[in-house]
């Protein structure tokens, strides 16, 4: 190419320079020095959490702690398949987004250049009282205004948008941990629903041939209507709960559908929430654990962060704010000249803008960001109080639950001693049979019952791994191996 006014380049180098040290330079912060609230929360869990191992719920994958091959299908479909899940990976994009734009204020553009010009100047203007045309062409490197972040605005802006960042990711995590638990529970309650619905139609049957057979003592005089008729109430009341429980597990798979996604066609054979093996056991830890291990509560802690940093920037707003623009290139009138010697052209410019009467802007924006880091440091708190409240409810009610089942338990076999001991005594004409339709009412409250208490004993323990921040990791190694 043609020579490129050589002579001159050492400018460029000297521009490119300055520009260079003065980003260099820049970089004091304003913002305050960050210090993390003291954890507004007792050193203890209320209930004993004795025999800690070193296996803790953040390590135990969510296929480690849901053994049942069904549920871990419709977990993995809605991690795929959710729609809220996808919104917040979404926004972590947005989030990454918005910081690489602050990052990129932090160093100066430079763009390429080049115009054209044809001008033509009417005689009444012009010098030789002729109307002349003239040609300009120029080319060249240009940079934009460069603010010298001397102060640590843009910085602190910069790192304003990558806690923000971190904050969203963080609440992607936290995301998927309720997701996790939230497709758990649905099952828990779709099977507590289908075992409960199973029930009440063998319950149905049953009273259906009581009755049939209460109708052919009526028939003969050997029982009277009023027997038929309570025998008639047990059928009658057994076909409601059926009809009831059918819709309601109707429901719970909507439900459960809506979590995952999609309708899931082929799954493995479901278990009985009677085996205990659907979920894992895991021991509590200790509350500082959930400062580290729960998503939430470090999201709440990088909006903290984002807040002290919005302070800094508020406050490098009462100091002068110094822009740098510069170009270099080539400049003729005529094209083919462009690239000549002596087409060289440069210009360099400082700018400098002070805040003198804002009519309290400035002011009212450091106040504003000064507020906004107090709502940040209570909802950070709030963030480590629900956590704290979290798994101190699940652990009270872990070991309630133990024993509620176990009570459930010996009262159902009491029940099922009374109904075979009252329907002895009623074919003896010892009791009668208001004592046998209560007995066996009675016996069917109690099989409920069970099955919701080992519904609730379940969905204990998933609400314990959820608080616990567990639900994020996918493995499958041995809990032996861990402890």
């Amino acid at each position: 190419m043609a020579n490129l006014s050589m002579p001159r380049s050492p400018r460029l180098l000297h521009m490119c320079a300055a520009l260079v040290m003065a980003g260099v330079l820049g970089g004091c912060s304003l913002a305050p020095t960050y210090e993390r609230p003291q954890a507004p929360v007792e050193s203890s869990y209320p209930a004993d959490a004795a025999g800690r191992a070193e296996l803790q719920a953040v390590n135990l994958g969510w296929r480690q702690f849901f053994p049942d091959q069904r549920l871990q299908q419709l977990i993995a479909a809605a991690l795929e398949n959710n729609r809220d899940l996808r919104t917040a990976v979404l926004n972590i994009e947005e989030a990454r987004a918005q910081y690489q734009i602050a990052r990129a204020d932090l160093l100066p553009n430079l763009n390429l250049s080049g115009n054209a010009a044809r001008t033509r100047t009417a005689a009444s203007q012009s010098l030789t009282g002729q109307p002349t045309i003239s040609n300009s062409y120029q080319v060249g490197l240009a940079v934009p205004a460069y603010e010298l972040d001397f102060f640590g605005r843009v910085r602190n802006l910069k790192d304003a948008a990558l806690a923000s960042y971190l904050s969203t990711e963080e609440a992607q995590k936290s995301a998927q941990i309720s997701l996790v638990a939230q497709v758990a529970q649905a099952y828990l309650a779709e099977r507590s629903y289908a075992e409960q619905l199973k029930l009440a139609d063998e319950t149905l049957k049953s009273r259906q041939s009581n009755l049939d057979l209460a109708q052919k003592r009526l028939d003969v005089g050997a029982s009277t209507a009023l027997d038929f008729r309570l025998t008639q109430t047990l059928v009658e009341s057994a076909r409601v709960a059926k009809t009831q429980l059918e819709r309601q597990r109707a429901q719970a798979e909507n439900a459960l559908t809506l979590l995952v996604g999609k309708k899931i066609g082929e799954l493995p054979p479901a278990q009985l929430l009677s085996d205990e093996k659907i979920v894992t056991d895991i021991p509590a830890g200790l509350p500082s654990d959930l400062l580290t291990n729960r998503p939430d509560i470090r999201s709440a802690e990088q909006s903290l962060l984002a807040a002290n940093a919005n302070i800094g920037a508020a406050r490098a707003a009462f100091f002068p704010r110094i822009s740098l623009t510069g170009n270099f290139g080539s400049a003729s009138s005529t094209l083919g000249g462009l690239f000549e010697s002596g087409s060289g052209a440069w210009s360099f410019g400082p700018s400098l803008s002070l805040p003198i009467f804002d009519f309290g802007r400035n002011s009212a924006n450091l106040d504003l960001a000064e507020v906004r880091k107090n709502k940040a440091v209570v909802t950070y708190e709030k963030a480590i109080q629900t956590a704290f409240r979290e798994v101190a409810d699940a652990l009270v009610a872990r070991g309630s639950l133990d024993e509620q089942v176990k009570a459930q338990e010996a009262f159902l076999a009491a029940q099922q001693e009374r109904l075979k001991l009252t329907d002895l005594r009623f074919k003896n004409g010892i009791a009668s049979s208001l004592d046998q339709l209560d007995a066996q009412r009675d016996l069917f409250s109690a099989q409920q019952a069970l099955i919701q208490a080992r519904q609730l004993r379940l969905n204990n323990a998933i609400d314990l791994y959820k608080a616990l921040g567990g639900g994020l990791n996918e493995n499958t190694v041995s809990v032996a191996a861990k402890q």
